[in-house]
């Protein structure tokens, strides 16, 4: 068997350029067929619950199902990081509540990391999770759990708004420390948009691609001619203590930086 993968081993996969393969497992068979095929990440899914339970969404999936199909492929598991999604409501209410059932799916089921839905209102969880020493995986764009509230399962991320919010979200998730984002159903070069080195440390890297800037801001109607060529591939380094929200934003057509330093440590973002 090769190198067992950890989060880690992910992030030094990414700085180094490395493709990384995940697919779902909800059983012991499959998990195990996907480990001698060498994938890196199996997810468990709460999809599971419309692939095999017959529900029409993945709404109903209740904590006791996702843990019963975690054991399983953990039973098949030998090399590949194991994920398991959070299902609807076991996260949501509260931080502690997120950290009781999280820890669940690592003591009790043998997850690696736990995946949750959702932008900056899931910072204060994510953090309270870490804090726990559960890693978590984040996930934007199509996010199941909030079909009715997206009208269906449809791309997000085709207007420009809504496309900076999925931007400023993914850097917001990275600041509260997750290891890594899925990105579901946004167009293409949306994903490739933002270059961002996840750490837990709190820390944000975004590099520059002058081209994909350039075309970004001109579907915003922003002249972007004045850009220098020394931009290209520049990398801009930020720490980013718990005091201190930084968001992106656009006002009358014009993009800018909001910082705002906090008297006390957000109770969420």
């Amino acid at each position: 068997m090769s190198e067992k993968i950890t989060t880690a081993t992910l992030q030094a996969m990414k700085r180094k350029g490395t493709k990384i393969v995940a697919l779902t497992a909800y059983d012991a068979p499959t998990a195990m067929l996907l480990n001698e095929a060498g994938v890196d990440v199996v997810l468990v899914g709460d999809s599971v619950g419309m692939t095999r339970l017959g529900y029409e969404s993945t709404l109903p999936v209740t904590v006791e199902e996702m843990l019963h199909h975690t054991k399983a492929a953990k039973r098949g598991n030998s090399r590949a990081l194991l994920v398991a999604d959070l299902p609807y409501l076991s996260y949501q209410l509260d931080a502690a509540e997120a950290v009781r059932n999280g820890g669940r799916f690592i003591k009790e089921a043998g997850a690696e990391a736990v995946k949750l839905e959702g932008g900056r209102e899931m910072g204060m969880r994510i953090k309270a999770l870490i804090e726990a020493r559960i890693p978590v995986m984040g996930h934007l764009g199509m996010t199941p759990q909030s079909v009715h509230l997206l009208g269906g399962y449809t791309v997000q991320g085709k207007s420009p708004e809504a496309a900076e919010k999925i931007l400023t979200d993914a850097k917001i998730l990275e600041g509260a420390g997750c290891f890594a984002i899925v990105l579901e159903a946004i167009p293409s070069d949306l994903a490739g948009n933002a270059k961002i080195a996840v750490s837990r440390e709190g820390r944000f890297s975004y590099t520059f691609d002058l081209q994909k800037l350039r075309a970004y801001l001109a579907g915003l109607g922003i002249a972007a001619g004045s850009l220098p060529a020394s931009l290209d591939g520049a990398t801009l380094k930020l720490t980013i203590p718990t005091q201190v929200v930084i968001e992106y934003r656009t006002q009358n057509g014009a993009p800018y930086l909001m910082i705002e330093v906090l008297k006390r440590p957000p109770s969420d973002y």
